[in-house]
C-alpha cells in the first residue's frame, strides 16, 4: 500500500522527530468565583478557595491570576503548594511557570516542609524538573535537633541533600559547625566542606579546609590543614580521623601534637590520640620533645629532652598531667648534658624513674655506660642514682686511643646535686685506669696505668673526673708504664666504644 504524504505533512513529521518529546499540560483550577481580566482576555481572576493542579502538583490560595495561554499562575494569600506526598511549600505570594515548571514563592517566612525537614526563607524558587529549592538571601532549615543557616542554598527534595554557601552554620545539641561552603545530607547526616571550617563542641575545637563531618556519629574526616584543640592538647596534621564522642583521633602526615600544660611536643607521620584514656601514640619518624622551659625551636635548649623511637606512647594521669612514657625499638635520647640509646625505654613521672632495656648505652659528659638494663632515678636537681644491672661497663675517654674502664656484675652511681659523687661496682670488679699528672703549667703527663681486679670497687669523683679508687675483697692491682703494658691488657674484655652512634645534636636521634 502506498501512503500519500504531502510536503507539509513530511515537514511536520521531521520536526516531531527532532523536537523533545514533552507534552504541554495545562494548569486546571477550581474557585468559588472567577472572571476574565478586563485588561487581558487570556487571564482569569480567581477568588475564594482557589485550587489549581498541574502534572501532579496541587496549589491552594485565597486568590489567583491564571493565564492559560502562557500556562502560568500568580497566587496570593495563604498559598500552599503540595509538590509530592512528603513535600509541601507555604507562602503568601507565588508565581508558577507551568511551561518550565518553576515556582517562585515570597513571604516574610516561606516554608518548605519535606517530611521532618523544614526550610524557611523570605524567597524560595522551586524547580520541579530537578526537584530543587533555592534561596539567595537567607535560609534556615530545621530537622529534629539539627539546624542549617546560610545566605545562599539549594535543597534537592529527592536526594535530601543541601548545597549551601556564605555564612554557613550547622548546629545540633552537641556541636556547631561554621564554614562558607557545605553539602549536607538529611539522610546520612554527613556534612562535606571545601573551605576553612570550624567545628565546636563542649570539649573540642576542630579546624579543616577540606573534609566531612558526620553529625550522628560525631566523626570528622579532614584532608587538609587539619587541627584539633582539646583543652591543653593541640593536634595538627595533613589528614585526620576524629571521633568526638570517644575523643579518639588518628592523624596522618606532618603530625604535631602539643601538650601545653606539660610542655611536651610530639611529631611524627602517624599518631593516635585517646583523650579519655589520657594517652597518645606517635610512630613513623616519631620524636617527642620534653621542654622544661620556653624554647626557641631553632636552638637546642639544655634542659629539653629529645626522644626518638619507632613507636612512642605518652600517658597523662586523670588530672591530665604527664604520667609516663613508653618507647619501643630504635630508641635514642638527646639532652645537651646526657644522651642514651636502647631498644626500649620507660619513664615514670611519679617515680622520676627512667628505665632503658636491651643493649642500652648511656653517655654522660665524656663517659659511656652500658649494661643489660640501666635505671636512672631523678630528683629536682637532676640525676640522683643510676643502677646498671647485669654486666655494667663504664668507659671514660682519656685521649683518642686511651680509655679508663671499669666493669663488674652490677653497678650503682650516686649523684649529689646532679653531679656524680661515687660509684660502687659490685661483684667481679675489674678496671683499667690511666694515671695522669697535671703540672702547674697545665701540661698533662701519663704516669702509668693501673690494672686490677677485686670483688668490689668504689670510684670517687671530683668535678666529674675519677679522683681515687678503693678496691675490696683481696684486690689484685698492678701499675704499669704505658709502654710496658701489653696492648691486649689496655682494654677489658667486651670493650666497645659507641661514640659513632652517640647523638651529638638533637636531630641525631634519627641516625642509626
Amino acid at each position: 500500500m502506498l501512503l500519500n504524504i504531502t510536503k507539509r505533512g513530511l515537514l511536520l513529521l521531521m520536526l516531531l522527530a527532532v523536537l523533545p518529546a514533552r507534552a504541554q499540560k495545562l494548569i486546571t483550577y477550581e474557585a468559588g468565583m472567577g472572571t476574565r481580566d478586563p485588561n487581558d482576555a487570556d487571564t482569569w481572576i480567581l477568588y475564594q478557595r482557589v485550587r489549581a493542579e498541574h502534572d501532579g502538583m496541587v496549589l491552594y490560595a485565597d486568590s489567583a491570576l491564571l493565564n492559560q495561554v502562557r500556562n502560568d499562575l500568580t497566587a496570593f494569600g495563604n498559598v500552599k503548594i503540595v509538590i509530592t506526598d512528603t513535600t509541601t511549600i507555604f507562602g503568601d505570594q507565588l508565581f508558577y511557570d507551568g511551561e518550565n515548571r518553576v515556582l517562585d514563592i515570597w513571604d516574610d517566612t516561606v516554608r518548605l516542609v519535606d517530611g521532618k525537614t523544614v526550610l524557611k526563607s523570605d524567597h524560595l524558587t522551586y524547580d520541579r524538573f530537578s526537584s530543587t529549592a533555592a534561596y539567595d538571601s537567607w535560609g534556615i532549615t530545621v530537622n529534629k535537633d539539627k539546624r542549617l543557616v546560610s545566605d545562599i542554598g539549594y535543597y534537592n527534595s529527592e536526594t535530601k541533600i543541601f548545597d549551601i554557601y556564605q555564612g554557613v552554620v550547622l548546629t545540633d545539641s552537641n556541636m556547631r559547625l561554621e564554614t562558607d561552603t557545605l553539602t549536607y545530607s538529611m539522610n546520612s547526616h554527613v556534612a562535606e566542606f571545601w573551605s576553612p571550617t570550624h567545628v565546636y563542641t563542649d570539649s573540642t575545637t576542630m579546624y579543616s579546609e577540606l573534609g566531612t563531618y558526620n553529625t550522628d556519629l560525631r566523626y570528622a574526616h579532614s584532608m587538609k590543614a587539619s587541627e584539633v584543640h582539646n583543652g591543653e592538647k593541640h593536634l595538627t596534621c595533613d589528614t585526620l580521623h576524629y571521633y568526638e564522642e570517644s575523643e579518639f583521633g588518628i592523624a596522618i602526615g606532618h603530625v604535631v601534637l602539643t601538650d601545653t600544660v606539660n610542655k611536651i611536643v610530639s611529631t611524627s607521620r602517624y599518631a593516635e590520640t585517646r583523650q579519655q584514656e589520657h594517652s597518645s601514640l606517635v610512630t613513623d619518624s616519631a620524636l617527642v620533645r620534653m621542654v622544661n622551659r620556653d624554647e626557641d625551636d631553632t636552638l637546642a635548649v639544655p634542659d629539653t629532652v629529645y626522644l626518638h623511637a619507632d613507636s612512642i606512647w605518652v600517658m597523662n594521669d586523670s588530672t591530665r598531667h604527664f604520667h609516663s612514657l613508653k618507647a619501643y625499638n630504635h630508641v635514642k635520647i638527646y639532652r645537651m648534658d646526657a644522651q642514651a640509646m636502647c631498644d626500649s625505654a620507660f619513664y615514670s613521672a611519679p617515680d622520676s624513674l627512667l628505665q632503658l632495656f636491651k643493649n642500652p648505652v648511656m653517655w654522660y659528659d665524656h663517659y659511656q655506660s652500658t649494661a643489660d638494663t640501666i635505671v636512672v632515678k631523678f630528683d629536682t636537681s637532676g640525676a640522683k642514682q643510676a643502677f646498671l644491672n647485669g654486666a655494667p661497663f663504664c668507659i671514660e675517654q682519656v685521649d683518642p686511643d686511651k680509655f679508663n674502664q671499669v666493669k663488674g656484675r652490677n653497678m650503682v652511681v650516686y649523684f649529689v646535686e646532679g653531679e656524680p659523687d661515687y660509684a660502687d661496682i659490685l661483684g667481679n670488679a675489674e678496671m683499667v685506669y690511666y694515671i695522669i699528672d697535671e703540672e702547674l703549667n697545665g701540661y698533662k703527663s701519663l704516669v702509668g696505668v693501673n690494672v686490677g681486679v677485686g670483688s668490689d670497687m668504689r670510684v670517687y669523683f671530683v668535678d666529674r673526673a675519677p679522683d681515687r679508687v678503693v678496691t675490696y675483697g683481696k684486690p689484685d692491682m698492678s701499675t704499669y708504664p704505658y709502654d710496658k703494658l701489653e696492648p691486649e691488657k689496655r682494654t677489658l674484655a667486651n670493650f666497645k666504644w659507641h661514640d659513632a652512634q652517640r647523638p651529638k645534636k638533637p636531630m641525631d636521634v634519627f641516625v642509626w
